[in-house]
């Protein structure tokens, strides 16, 4: 797509009850609405299952609360964000070890590397980094990752756990070369509300690139509501927008989008169930 064309419309048309929706990435103890009603509307949509994110200690036993007890439609992960890497100890290892069965509970995450905020030190965000994914390949979950201005670093680590590690490549907003590492190396990846941005030109020619059976659709709700909710506080059912793009970029209709991006969390997440 040239620098000149236009955004995808991310005008969603009108509701098919038929067609089902996961959310893969949204953190719903963040939601500026309240959380039985935003799930309320998104599954009058059909958004029917949603992925809440663990990013830090003091969130973990919130989100295993609300995806074993609270909301049947909720699966989460448990992990410790590189905003909050010099969190991750021992101690917090451990916690995530006894919770590897816990209902609900489908993988390792949020983790990864953040060098734009550099919140916390990059020596050790690369070392929660490491011992998360060794944390997951212990446990055999896939993995949720956060990148962003650390593409180098990044490839790097997803090269040394191919084949080991499976997940994907949250909210990606990266480069194509990093796409393709990390497709290579055998992660999925997924998109956000970004892709209707009007300057995401370069991410738009990214999902034409990727395999319609490697990529999920996310809002990362309460943040980067799509066109044309850019601005408003983001919810799940605005995957919807999402997903209108995603779709008019691959030219397929938004059933078979539905289809294959449910069977990717299916494949992906193997304790998502139904």
């Amino acid at each position: 797509m040239s620098q000149n064309q236009a955004a995808p419309t991310s005008k969603p048309d009108a509701v098919d009850p038929s067609l089902r929706w996961i959310d893969i990435h949204l953190h719903l103890n963040m939601l500026k609405t309240d959380a039985d009603a935003a799930l309320a509307s998104a599954a009058s949509q059909g958004v029917t299952r949603v992925i809440t994110i663990g990013t830090e200690p003091k969130d973990h036993p919130l989100v295993l609360d609300w995806a074993a007890r609270r909301f049947p439609q909720v699966a989460c992960t448990l992990g410790v964000h590189p905003h909050e890497a010099t969190l991750w100890s021992k101690e917090v290892r451990q916690f995530i070890f006894d919770h590897r069965q816990a209902k609900g509970l489908v993988a390792v995450g949020e983790i990864g590397l953040d060098y734009y905020y550099n919140n916390s030190p990059q020596d050790v965000q690369i070392a929660a980094f490491r011992e998360q994914m060794q944390l997951a390949e212990e446990l055999d979950l896939p993995v949720q990752i956060h990148t962003r201005d650390a593409d180098a670093d990044t490839a790097k680590i997803l090269r040394e756990y191919s084949g080991r590690v499976r997940g994907l490549l949250h909210c990606f907003t990266s480069s194509a070369e990093l796409a393709r590492e990390a497709l290579d190396c055998g992660f999925d990846l997924s998109f956000s509300g970004v892709v209707t941005f009007k300057n995401a030109q370069a991410l738009r020619e990214v999902v034409r690139e990727v395999p319609l059976d490697r990529l999920h659709v996310e809002t990362d709700a309460p943040f980067l509501a799509p066109v044309p909710k850019r601005g408003q506080s983001n919810v799940p059912e605005f995957v919807l927008h999402t997903a209108q793009a995603v779709a008019e970029l691959k030219s397929v209709t938004l059933a078979e989008l539905s289809r294959q991006t449910l069977a990717n969390a299916s494949r992906l997440f193997t304790r998502l169930g139904s």
